[in-house]
Formats: C-alpha cells, sequence, structure tokens
C-alpha cells in the first residue's frame, strides 16, 4: 500500500489532482464559515464535495437538521463565487479530540473498601457473586 500511495504522489497528474481537490475543499470551508450562522460554523464542517454535491459534517442531531432546513439558501450563498452546489448532504459525525480520553482512570480503592469487599466476599457461599468480589480484589489498584 505504501509503495502504491509514493508511485500516486510522484505521479505528477495524481498529486495534482489530490492537491486541487484539497485546495477546493478549504476554499469550500472557508465560505461555508462565512455564510453559516456563527453557531452552526463551529459546529460543522464542510467534509467534501464532488459534482456539485457538498458533504456537511455536524457535531451533533440539532445543528444537522438545522443545516438541513436551511441547505438551499446554504447551497446557493456557496455557489457564489466558487463551484457549482446542487445539494447538499449532511451528516452527523461528532469530531474526533485527540486528547480525550475514551476509557476512564482506575480509582483506588481504600484499605478499608478493600477488606469491607474481602469479608463480604469470605461470607458468601462458592458462586459467581464471591467469584466476581474476589476478581475485583485482585485486579483494583489499591490505595495506601
Amino acid at each position: 500500500m505504501h509503495a502504491s500511495l509514493a508511485t500516486f504522489l510522484d505521479n505528477a497528474d495524481g498529486a495534482a489532482k489530490v492537491m486541487a481537490h484539497g485546495r477546493l475543499l478549504l476554499k469550500l470551508s472557508r465560505r461555508f464559515e462565512a455564510i453559516a450562522p456563527a453557531g452552526f460554523a463551529r459546529a460543522a464542517r464542510v467534509a467534501n464535495y464532488k459534482s456539485g454535491k457538498i458533504v456537511i459534517h455536524a457535531d451533533n442531531g440539532a445543528v444537522a437538521t438545522k443545516i438541513r432546513q436551511m441547505s438551499q439558501r446554504l447551497c446557493v450563498e456557496l455557489s457564489k463565487g466558487g463551484p457549482e452546489c446542487n445539494v447538499m448532504e449532511v451528516k452527523v459525525q461528532p469530531r474526533q479530540i485527540p486528547s480525550q480520553s475514551t476509557s476512564s482512570t482506575p480509582k483506588p480503592l481504600s484499605g478499608r473498601a478493600c477488606r469491607a469487599i474481602e469479608a463480604t466476599a469470605s461470607d458468601l457461599p462458592r458462586g459467581e457473586l464471591r467469584t466476581a468480589l474476589e476478581r475485583l480484589l485482585a485486579h483494583v489498584a489499591r490505595q495506601e
């Protein structure tokens, strides 16, 4: 895959097409930010453009719905001073924040809590609940 991408980018025709499309998307993005109402310009962005169809990604359903309602007016405004825009497709696509963690930080249990769980587990008959409590104690971070 790497070799084919390098070959494609080394080819003047291939790289030129990619760069031209990138410039077009940048121009459309700036135009969209200028014409969209202030709150929507920050919550939606141009994702792609092809043959008169512009794709907008919105952060949530409410923004997507409102942009769909305004799509005709936005298409007309985007067409002024830019490529022809006949159709606007709006998709809900929340932004990916790289610094945002998807997993939670382990919270340590106090010594008192660990002793209480140990006592509870030892009083229980063999079974799923006792096994689960023992597994919890084996994997939990303990507070010193």
